[in-house]
C-alpha cells in the first residue's frame, strides 16, 4: 500500500496551510477563467467562496462536472507538443472519478477504447478517475498509452516487439502475465494500480482493441511481414492538471497523425528501425547515406501507412493536412485573444518539415494550465520500474 504524508496541520493563527493557501489560488484562477469563457455562469463570486470554504474544510476541493469538461478541453487546447488541437471543444468527457479499484478501472479504459474507436471513425474523448486527495492517492495506470505493443528481452539483448516497452513487458510478466503469442505485436495488458493494492495486470480484451494490418500500395507486406499498428493512440501516462486538482489516471485519445506510427513507431531505431528493411524491399542501395535510401524508405512506410489506415476505413490525418489545420487553429485562438503554446520539435512532422506550414514559425513553448503534465514518476512506471518495492 502506498503512503502519503497526513493533511498538514493547520497554523496556530487558524489560517490556511500553505499548501491550502496554493491552492486556493490555483483554483481560483480556473474558476475564473472558467466564467470569463462560459458568460452564462454569470459572476464567479459564489463559486470562489463555495471552494475556498471546502478546501478550508478538507484540504481540497471537487470539481463539478461542467468544471471537468470545460477543464479537460481546455488542457487539451494548452497541450504544447499536440499539433490537433483545432477541435478540442469536441473533447468528449467521461466522469468516472467514483472509481478507485484497478478491476473496475481497467475495465472502463476497455470501454473507452470501444467508444473511442466508434467503429473506425475515431472520437476524440477522455476518461478521468479520481484525483489525488490529501491523505489518499489516486489511482494509477502504468502503462505509457492504454495499447502498447510488447518487447519480449532475449539472453543476446535482442528485442523482439516494441524495445520502449521491454522494461514494462517485465514487470507484466513477473506480476503473472503469461506473455502473448511471441509476435512482434502482441497487445500488452494493462497494469493497473488501485488506490489501496499493488499493481494488477489485466488483459484487453479483443474486441476492444482494432488494428489495421499495414501494406504497401503496391506491395502486400502484411502477408509476408505481419506488420500492423492499434487504431486508437489514448494517452494514459499523462497527468490531467485542472485548477490545483490532479487526476493521474485519465486517458484520452485523438486520432493518429500518419507520421507518428511511420516515421517513429516504425521508423525509430530504437523502435521497430524498419528502415533497412524497407530499403532492402524496395531494391535501395543502402551502403551510402548520399543515396538518400533512408528518405526514399521513409516515404514508402508512411504511403503504407496512410494507404492501410484509408483502406480500414479508420480515421487518421496526414501531416500535410494537419499541419494547415493547426495553422488555422492558430489563427482562431490569436483572434480571439488566447495564446498558443507550441513546442517546435513537436509540432513540426517528422519527415518533410519544410514543406509544412508550422515548419516556417516560432511558437512560445509555455505550459499553461490546465493542461497535461510529464511527471517523473510516471514515465519511471512506462519502463516497468517500482518506485518501491512489490
Amino acid at each position: 500500500m502506498r503512503k502519503f504524508l497526513a493533511r498538514p496541520r493547520r497554523p496556530a493563527s487558524g489560517g490556511p496551510t500553505p499548501a491550502e493557501a496554493a491552492l486556493c489560488r490555483e483554483a481560483a484562477e480556473f474558476v475564473r477563467l472558467h466564467h470569463a469563457e462560459e458568460p452564462t455562469l454569470g459572476p464567479p463570486e459564489r463559486r470562489l467562496a463555495q471552494v475556498r470554504d471546502e478546501i478550508r474544510a478538507t484540504g481540497t476541493y471537487r470539481h463539478t462536472t461542467e468544471e471537468l469538461t470545460f477543464g479537460a478541453r481546455v488542457a487539451w487546447r494548452n497541450s504544447n507538443r499536440c499539433i490537433g488541437r483545432l477541435y478540442w471543444r469536441s473533447l468528449r468527457v467521461r466522469d468516472l472519478r467514483g472509481l478507485t479499484d484497478a478491476e473496475p478501472i481497467a475495465e472502463a479504459c476497455a470501454e473507452h477504447l470501444v467508444q473511442a474507436t466508434n467503429g473506425g471513425r475515431i472520437r476524440p474523448l477522455i476518461t478521468v478517475f479520481a484525483p489525488d486527495a490529501p491523505g489518499r492517492p489516486a489511482p494509477r495506470i502504468w502503462n505509457e498509452q492504454l495499447i502498447r505493443y510488447a518487447g519480449y528481452r532475449a539472453r543476446d539483448g535482442r528485442v523482439l516487439g516494441d524495445p520502449r516497452n521491454a522494461g514494462l513487458t517485465d514487470l507484466a510478466l513477473r506480476l503473472g502475465w503469461p506473455g502473448g503469442p511471441r509476435t512482434a505485436f502482441d497487445v500488452l495488458p494493462l497494469v493497473v494500480e488501485g488506490v489501496d493494492d499493488k499493481p494488477r495486470v489485466f488483459e484487453l480484451p479483443r474486441h476492444a482493441v482494432l488494428e489495421v494490418p499495414l501494406d504497401h500500395p503496391d506491395d502486400p507486406w502484411s502477408r509476408e511481414w505481419g506488420l500492423r499498428w492499434h487504431a486508437v493512440p489514448a494517452i494514459s501516462g499523462m497527468c490531467l492538471e485542472i485548477g490545483g486538482i490532479h487526476y493521474p489516471a485519465a486517458p484520452f485519445n485523438g486520432w493518429y497523425m500518419g507520421t507518428e506510427i511511420g516515421a517513429r513507431n516504425l521508423a525509430d531505431t530504437d523502435r521497430y528501425d524498419l528502415l533497412p528493411r524497407v530499403a532492402r524491399r524496395l531494391g535501395l542501395d543502402t551502403a551510402d547515406d548520399r543515396s538518400l535510401w533512408k528518405d526514399r524508405a521513409l516515404v514508402e512506410l508512411n504511403r503504407a501507412v496512410l494507404h492501410s489506415f484509408d483502406r480500414a476505413g479508420v480515421t487518421m490525418a496526414d501531416h500535410h493536412t494537419e499541419s494547415r489545420r493547426f495553422v488555422r487553429h492558430l489563427e482562431r485562438e490569436e483572434h480571439k485573444g488566447r495564446p498558443v503554446p507550441a513546442d517546435w520539435s513537436w509540432i513540426v512532422p517528422p519527415m518533410s518539415g519544410s514543406t509544412t506550414e508550422v515548419f516556417h514559425r516560432t511558437y512560445d513553448a509555455a505550459e499553461l494550465r490546465p493542461g497535461f503534465a510529464h511527471h517523473p514518476e510516471a514515465a519511471a512506471r512506462a519502463r516497468g520500474e517500482s518506485i518501491r518495492r512489490l
